[in-house]
This record gives C-alpha cells, structure tokens and sequence, in this order.
C-alpha cells in the first residue's frame, strides 16, 4: 500500500525535477523580497546611480539567490532537489565569484567603504549556509541581520561610499521586517518538512469545537509571507519608480 504522499518542502516548490529543481532553490519570493533591500538601501540615498543599483542588485542575486541558496541546499537537501553535489557546488562558487568581482569594481568605483562588505558578505554566506561555527551564526537574529540589514546597509553604501542615519534606520526596518519572516518561516518549514501528522481541537469561549489540522496551522504562516514578501517588492519598486520614472 502506498504511503501518504509527501508534501512540497515550500509553498513556492515546483514539482521535483529538471529545470524546476532549479526554479525552487532559488526561494523566488524570498530572494525577491531580500533583493528589495538592496534597492531600498539605494533608493533612499540622496542621489542615485542606476548602473551601481544595477550592480548591487546582481551581486547580492549572485550570493543570495544563487550562492547562499545552493549550500543550504548541499547542507542537507532541506528542499530535497536532485540537483547532484557537485552541480551546487558549482553553482555556489560561480554565485560568489560573480558577486565579488562587482564587489572589486564597486571599489574601484565608490571607494574603499565597500571593502568592509566586500568581506562581510562572503563570509555570511558560506557560515550561515554551512552552519558553521557550530551554527551560532544560523540563529533568528543572524538571520535578521545577514540578509536584511546588511542588504540596506550595502545597498545605501554603494551609492554614497558612506552611511548615515537614514541609512541605519532603514536597516533596523529591514532587520525587524527579516526578523518576522524567520519567524513565521520556521514553524512553517518545521510543518511542511518534519511533522508527518497533525491532531487536535480547538474550543472557542461559545463551547465550539473546531478541529486542528495541518492546514489550519500552516495557511496563516504562509499567507503572511507572501504578503509580507509582496509588500517589500512593492515598497523597492515604488522608491526605484520615485527616483527613475
């Protein structure tokens, strides 16, 4: 008798195989909603340039979308793909060589402000996929930190070859804002990938009944993390068409 058929490890997870294994490792509105940060941190500087907030947007797509995202992936298959190791390996490599090569000419262009997240943000991403020293850099505020306020922080830095109050207070929204996904995204994941069945009533002050299920407990999490990642998207979008429309 055949078992229960396993559900998709994300809400966003295309079927297994192929090209499609490719499209889900890339986390499209997660890597969509952390590359809005970018363009915020940009946007809110006082002038813009738009071939430097081109070159940000690639190089953190590089890291984040491509590089971070495959080693997540070879440390333990959490989305459970059949791209081969030695393909995600390449994959992650290529992502942060094409990132720190716009990092070398956004030096040679901005200044040596970018240096610091020219070092920063490889490191991020290999210790916080890999988990490694012993995972202490895989924690919700890391997190929050790693792929929201950095991303503003870099993102204003690029522009002005220097930061400000504005651009720390955007990267504490982001923070926050990075800070709620994690939050919402790990019982979602935790459901979808490691809990095989869910039981349970719920009893409202009028003495109703209502039965606990899987659904009920996952739709909320996720509904909140499309919204959220849309309303970050919109917000880039909105600030990048106040600057160039």
């Amino acid at each position: 008798m055949d078992g229960p058929v396993p559900r998709p490890a994300a809400f966003y997870a295309a079927r297994g195989g192929g090209w499609r294994d490719w499209w889900t490792i890339l986390h499209p509105p997660y890597t969509a909603w952390h590359l809005s940060y970018v363009v915020i941190g940009a946007c809110i500087a006082q002038h813009v340039d738009a071939t430097r907030l081109v070159a940000s947007v690639l190089a953190f797509f590089a890291a984040v979308g491509v590089a971070a995202h495959t080693l997540d992936e070879l440390h333990g298959r959490p989305l459970r793909t059949r791209i081969p190791d030695a393909a995600l390996v390449a994959a992650a490599v290529a992502g942060l060589v094409v990132a720190i090569g716009l990092g070398v000419v956004g030096v040679a262009r901005v200044g040596a402000a970018l240096v610091p997240f020219l070092v920063v943000g490889p490191v991020l991403v290999v210790a916080y996929n890999l988990e490694l020293v012993g995972g202490r850099l895989h924690g919700d505020l890391a997190f929050a930190a790693a792929w929201g306020a950095f991303p503003v922080l870099t993102g204003y830095a690029a522009q002005t070859g220097a930061l400000d109050l504005a651009a720390v207070l955007a990267a504490v929204a982001a923070f926050a804002l990075s800070y709620a996904q994690r939050s919402l995204s790990t019982p979602a994941r935790r459901l979808r990938r490691r809990v095989a069945r869910v039981d349970g009533t719920l009893t409202t002050t009028d003495g109703t009944i209502e039965p606990i299920d899987e659904r009920a407990l996952l739709e909320p999490l996720e509904r909140a993390l499309r919204a959220l990642s849309w309303a970050t998207v919109g917000l880039a979008a909105a600030l990048a068409a106040s600057r160039f429309a």
